[in-house]
């Protein structure tokens, strides 16, 4: 197996974009990750597209085909590199990544383009992006996991309740972190504390949705959406696209790029659970990860992980390995996750604050890992880290994400 390297990263920025198609924003992000790379079009092996909503437009099948044909009829993509489209919630991204990882080890590819592009803004049809989401869930038995959910919401002393104009996966995740209140004895005031610091993180990322920093009074005070999250503790509906160019080492070398960044390890786990008591599926994944990177969680300086939620956050410290097992909330409260602290933690913004375009976001963060093992993301530059870890998780089953996928970079020499 080779080596792969990171050869450039690009994002655009993530908003609400009714005004922009799906071509606009593959263009947009290509064009950028090649400019990033100083690379010709030509020299791309393979392409692995990922979108999760394309559907929602009429587009349901050869989405990638058909996002970037302008760019092959102008000569901007070799028409032969074949697109394989990728698809597995909002971990989508991440799986790209993989994808095009594995195809440079193997020796299929030289050079390998992993892209996210996502719409799920839809003004005109707000009924179709509850849909969306919903379709995170398992559609076709719906009565196993709303057994499962009530059961548990009893036992919690609350109750699961979910709205026609909410996204239910969002009462779902509502549930596990009453549990973790109850269990661990977690506040509201520390999922406050999460979404604080992410947006106060956020106000240095110029292409974040939200950029105002909020205090965790103001987090509290926000629109509630359902209990314990506010709206500012959930990430918001956005559109936007992000890409990550992978090759060899001898590719990279060709390149006028100073920085060797390597993809350690990606690893990905499926999720089974039914029982919160269980191991997650993301601590499956990350378990993966450090034994294939030969590493322990200690060593990672910089960390962007799956923050759909505040809750999400806390979960994935301990399920990580950052701190032990119903710490997370006081692991926080001490500052380690804040710039500065011990362990910085989704220094784009996070979901929260960043933005959420599904199937760029896992994408996304391995731009921020670039930029911070490239010691480039300015203000909000975590010291000089050597390895960064990044967090893509989607869909849901039973008490797990569907897919969670963990990828871990290392900046050498």
């Amino acid at each position: 197996m080779r080596d792969v390297f990171v050869l450039a990263t690009a994002t655009t920025p993530f908003r609400r974009f009714p005004e922009k198609s799906h071509q606009d924003l593959t263009r947009e992000a290509y064009l950028a990750v090649l400019e990033c790379a100083g690379l010709e079009a030509s020299r791309i092996d393979a392409t692995f597209f990922g979108s999760c909503a394309m559907h929602l437009f009429g587009q349901a099948n050869i989405r990638g085909q058909v996002a970037f044909l302008p760019l092959v009829r102008e000569g901007k993509y070799p028409g032969s590199a074949p697109i394989v489209n990728v698809e597995a919630g909002c971990a989508t991204g991440a799986l790209a990544l993989q994808a095009a990882r594995a195809a440079v080890a193997s020796g299929d590819a030289d050079i390998a383009l992993a892209i996210g592009v996502e719409k799920v803004f839809i003004p005109e049809a707000p009924a179709k992006m509850l849909e969306l989401f919903d379709s995170g869930m398992d559609r076709l038995h719906p009565e196993e996991w709303r057994a499962l959910y009530m059961q548990k919401a009893e036992s919690c002393g609350t109750t699961f309740a979910p709205r026609p104009d909410r996204i239910t996966i969002l009462d779902a995740v509502a549930l596990g972190a009453s549990w973790h209140m109850k269990t661990y004895g977690t506040t509201k005031a520390q999922l406050a504390r999460v979404a604080s610091k992410n947006h106060a993180h956020g106000v240095h990322n110029p292409n974040a949705q939200y950029r105002e920093a909020m205090s965790v009074e103001a987090v509290l005070a926000d629109k509630g959406v359902v209990h314990p999250f506010t709206r500012a503790m959930c990430a918001p509906m956005s559109d936007g696209a992000a890409a990550v160019l992978v090759g060899t080492r001898e590719a990279l070398a060709s390149l006028e790029r100073r920085a060797r960044i390597r993809v350690a390890a990606v690893a990905a786990a499926n999720g089974t659970r039914t029982s919160l008591e269980e191991a997650s599926v993301t601590s499956v994944a990350g378990k993966k990860a450090f034994s294939r990177a030969g590493i322990a969680p200690s060593a990672i300086g910089v960390a962007e992980v799956h923050d759909s939620t505040a809750f999400a956050e806390l979960a994935a410290l301990e399920d990580l390995g950052f701190c032990g097992v119903g710490e997370s909330g006081p692991f926080t409260d001490s500052g380690a996750t804040s710039l500065g602290g011990k362990l910085p933690v989704n220094t784009s913004g996070g979901l929260e604050s960043k933005g959420h375009p599904l199937a760029a976001s896992g994408l996304a963060m391995a731009h921020e890992a670039r930029l911070q093992l490239e010691g480039a993301a300015g203000a909000r530059q975590a010291g000089s880290p050597t390895w960064a870890l990044t967090h893509n998780a989607g869909g849901l089953v039973a008490f797990d994400e569907a897919t969670s996928v963990v990828s871990l970079f290392v900046r050498e020499g």
